[in-house]
């Protein structure tokens, strides 16, 4: 089912000066494109698809396991709005238009978490610069962890950031996965071993403001 079916859904990057509408890797094009990085086994990204049959979805994922458990949801959903990357996202962003996207997902990624390692984290100064670039007016990028450490990290970096407001008004904001999204599988764990995760909405300014 991999190599039938991978091929025909994942996204090549040939040209790094290439500048990609994502709308057009879709048939038919969708209304808007979603972007989830690390999508481990596809759970929450199969879902959404499933349930947005209007909207395109690409997912990131450079480990096999992963990306042939979402190859297997495609499948089985038959899920005609997704597409694959599987290598680098770093990869992927520089070439993607600008304001091309509605939402960005990063859930549960490797924190990192000691100090000398931070420079690994994805989200950093450079990287929230390109999420910037590709999100639409009012688009948001959506962070879930249950590190603590990456937590802290990510309202730092994501308040400086000119181009993001932290859309929680009260507790129950980061409290409380959104609920037009999905369960994944590292977020089960993460309650069963007694941490609760945070969720961390940021909103991309309109231009201009």
């Amino acid at each position: 089912m991999l190599e039938k079916l991978l091929p025909q859904i994942r996204i090549e990057v040939t040209d790094i000066d290439t500048c990609l509408d994502p709308k057009v890797i879709f048939s038919p094009r969708p209304k808007s494109v979603f972007l989830e990085i690390g999508f481990g086994g596809g759970e929450h990204l199969a879902t959404l698809a499933a349930a947005n049959p209007d909207a395109g979805f690409i997912g990131s994922e450079v480990f096999l396991n992963g990306v042939a458990s979402m190859v297997r949801h495609v499948d089985k959903q038959d899920l005609t709005n997704v597409r694959i990357f599987n290598e680098d996202v770093r990869y992927l962003l520089p070439i993607l238009k600008s304001a091309s996207l509605k939402r960005i997902f990063l859930l549960f990624p490797d924190p990192w978490p000691k100090a000398r390692h931070a420079k690994r984290r994805l989200i950093s100064p450079e990287i929230l610069e390109e999420m910037a670039r590709l999100l639409e007016d009012d688009g948001e990028l959506r962070v879930a962890s249950d590190h603590p450490v990456y937590v802290r990290w990510t309202l730092l970096h994501g308040t400086k950031h000119p181009a993001f407001q932290w859309a929680a008004i009260g507790p129950e904001d980061w409290r409380t996965r959104p609920t037009d999204s999905a369960a994944t599988r590292y977020e089960e764990k993460a309650l069963k071993e007694g941490r609760p995760p945070a969720y961390l909405t940021f909103r991309r300014r309109p231009r201009g403001e």
